[in-house]
């Protein structure tokens, strides 16, 4: 086989390939043996009918077209690697052609921007939020968890936000009785928009005895009446307020497994500092990569943008599709325009392809190299995922290009580990912040 790269535009290279006939020949054998699987021909078993019997059942050309569609796959990825091409988005063919010797094929290959040089990222500061909780965050932690034991007590005054009512339910339409919106003694949270809109503005200021009523759809839940307007009838039987635990250390030690109040707000006090830590932590990741794309001048195909955009939304209806949702639905429950949709999917996908141009052009700049042990790790988790042997798919994993892939990632993973150990996360005032924990410095001690 003959191979012969040209350029063809700024990130556009033009693949020729000849193949001989004599690989033709042998493609069309191939292609007759697999397509006689699936043909019924009398007088032989699947799979067995001869080359010349396929061939006059179906047609040389057609024989013909298959043998170079399953050839061409594996030729041209081997004249990639010959002339080291890394593709950016699956070759395309763009003219075959018949000649003396066999056959010449035109393919198209988009490859990837490189970027001509890395931002600075040393020392470069972004603002983020403080990880220490305030005292109003401990305090409502503290409210949350005392709300969870808490009593209701009936109270002699109107009801009010947060308050819970004890009522009758009734509901009418066109004059008859809607028996699926009855409910008697339901207890319901005034304010928690949890039933029947309207609910929570008639019923504040409402006391025992209160009878109200008014215009209301029926909500989602109420199968073939849902959305009907009804005439609902309430009436107040009772107003109940919630009343929290005193905050003691014996309350403390009964429900928790603290002994005091000093020691639950001391771990309240840790998880609310863990938890914005993590997204100081996030607030950083965004700060770096945005300050750093800004740099970042270069020209990304619109192919390459097209793929990251399929695959952007590949994975998207594969998450959607997992609860039960298409796409039509997540833009009607989410109130998207379906234009809007597609232009932020495309600006999502150009910020990814210009984040792993950057995270790539990072790693090579540092020398950053996938270990075997690293590499190991993720095909022992993929095989794990997929319910494979380890060794079964480890074998045909070194043998398929998705090993270049896994690399990459690792490589990419610990180029952006590179700048945000880099950064210096700050305040809003420009005092450094420690987004650090005591297993950070840990492990740092155990490494030393």
């Amino acid at each position: 086989m003959n191979t012969n790269v040209t350029d063809a535009g700024p990130f556009e290279k033009l693949l020729t390939l000849q193949v001989a006939e004599a690989d033709l020949e042998v493609a069309k054998t191939q292609a007759a043996r697999r397509m006689s699987r699936d043909l019924m021909i009398k007088g032989f078993r699947p799979g067995k009918a001869p080359r010349r019997i396929v061939e006059a059942t179906v047609g040389s050309e057609r024989l013909r077209s298959e043998a170079i569609d399953d050839l061409l796959p594996s030729l041209v990825a081997d004249a990639l690697r010959e002339v080291d091409v890394r593709p950016a988005v699956p070759p395309q063919v763009e003219n075959m052609k018949d000649i003396e010797t066999g056959l010449e094929v035109e393919v198209k290959i988009i490859t990837w921007p490189v970027l001509d040089h890395v931002p600075a990222y040393d020392g470069l500061e972004i603002e983020v939020s403080p990880p220490q909780p305030t005292g109003e965050e401990l305090e409502r932690q503290l409210t949350r968890l005392r709300d969870q034991f808490s009593d209701l007590e009936d109270v002699d005054r109107p009801a009010i936000e947060g308050d819970f009512v004890s009522i009758n339910l009734s509901a009418t339409r066109n004059g008859e009785t809607v028996e699926e919106a009855a409910a008697n003694d339901l207890l319901y949270e005034v304010g928690s928009g949890s039933f029947v809109d309207g609910l929570d503005k008639e019923l504040p200021g409402s006391t025992t005895g209160t009878i109200v009523k008014f215009e209301a759809p029926l909500p989602t839940g109420f199968g073939d009446l849902a959305g009907q307007e009804v005439t609902m009838q309430v009436l107040v039987k009772a107003v109940k307020q919630k009343v929290l635990p005193d905050l003691t250390d014996e309350w403390a030690a009964e429900v928790t497994e603290f002994s005091t109040v000093d020691e639950l707000r001391n771990e309240l006090s840790k998880q609310i500092e863990d938890v914005k830590r993590g997204i100081a932590r996030n607030e950083l990741q965004t700060g770096v990569l945005e300050a750093l794309l800004a740099e970042i001048d270069v020209l990304v195909p619109e192919a390459i943008i097209d793929a990251e955009m399929e695959n952007t939304l590949h994975r998207l209806a594969h998450q959607l599709e997992g609860q039960g949702i298409t796409i039509a639905d997540y833009l009607r429950v989410t109130g998207q325009d379906q234009q809007v949709f597609v232009d932020d999917l495309r600006n999502q996908a150009d910020r990814n392809v210009r984040t792993d141009l950057l995270l790539e052009a990072v790693a090579d700049a540092r020398g950053l190299e996938a270990s075997p042990e690293e590499l190991d790790e993720v095909v022992v988790a993929l095989a794990g995922q997929a319910g494979r042997d380890v060794e079964e798919y480890r074998a045909e994993f070194t043998e398929s290009v998705r090993e270049k892939a896994v690399m990459g990632d690792i490589l990419k993973r610990k180029a952006l580990e590179v700048l945000l150990e880099s950064a210096v996360p700050v305040d809003v005032s420009g005092n450094r912040i420690d987004l650090s924990t005591p297993e950070d410095d840990n492990e740092e001690i155990v490494e030393t």
